[in-house]
């Protein structure tokens, strides 16, 4: 069985994903092995639950709409072993969920009215999570992958990129869901970093550091970083403060958050 039917509720940002040539260019590209912990966000009618779960044997699901979990567990039964986790992901402890059993594999067709806090919740556990494979708007997708200079270049990016390597996989056209949205969607690969890899001294401050850099992207960093920073702190961080934004390497906001973070009181790190 592939999957089920029912009715997407709008409220919810719901498009089931429908096509199956695409499906199972997900599962390819996820290509799960034995020993690995599944997880997928946002089931829905078991599209990609099911070509997983076949494949994998077993799957833990996390899924806020109440009524889609006894159809997929009733459409589980003789395929293998599925785990329903009712909760909006949000409020889901992917560390806790990991446990002592190995990092988890995300998947998911996530929701793309609120694709952003899930992405940075997910950041959040980037220590337990060996990888992960979402849909999303591709527009987003394009906006987590771009580099310095381009127009969607800009605060999603520079703070995936800081912890993990992003790869846009392929498009997936509006006909492939039901309902067609009304945007393209594309697939993306998250691997995140070893975490003595990524360097950033203290998280809080270099996400701040990003936060206000791109707050008003027309202005130079030594303006829009004032409430973080001087001029004379830019550049001893070795960065133009006339700079802008959108020009930085990811590896020069590290650069500026770690010398803030070196050099400021221990009581004025906020």
């Amino acid at each position: 069985m592939s999957g089920f039917k029912a009715p997407p509720k709008k409220n919810l940002g719901q498009h089931f994903l429908a096509d199956r040539s695409y499906v199972e260019r997900i599962v390819l590209a996820v290509n799960p092995q034995p020993g690995e912990r599944l997880v997928e966000i946002g089931p829905g009618q078991g599209a990609i639950t099911f070509p997983l779960l076949r494949k994998h044997g077993e799957l833990t699901v996390i899924e806020f709409d109440r009524d889609l979990i006894t159809p997929l567990m009733e459409a589980s039964e003789g395929v293998g072993r599925l785990t329903v986790i009712h909760k909006d992901v949000l409020q889901v402890d992917f560390t806790k969920l990991a446990g002592d059993e190995g990092a988890l594999r995300l998947v998911g067709n996530l929701p793309y009215n609120i694709s952003s806090p899930i992405l940075f919740h997910a950041l959040e556990h980037a220590a337990v999570v060996r990888d992960m494979h979402f849909m999303l708007q591709k527009e987003v997708v394009d906006r987590m992958a771009a580099g310095p200079g381009s127009k969607v270049y800009g605060r999603l990016g520079v703070m995936l990129q800081a912890y993990c390597r992003v790869e846009a996989l392929f498009d997936v056209p509006p006909g492939a869901f039901r309902p067609p949205p009304k945007v393209d969607s594309a697939v993306v690969r998250l691997v995140p970093k070893a975490a003595d890899s990524v360097g950033i001294a203290d998280h809080a401050l270099f996400a701040r550091v990003v936060r206000d850099a791109f707050g008003q992207r027309r202005k130079t960093i030594r303006n829009a970083l004032q409430q973080v920073c001087d001029a004379a702190a830019i550049t001893a961080a070795g960065l133009r403060p006339e700079a802008r934004a959108e020009q930085l390497e990811v590896a020069e906001f590290v650069q500026l958050a770690n010398h803030l973070a070196a050099t400021r009181p221990r009581d004025g790190a906020d």
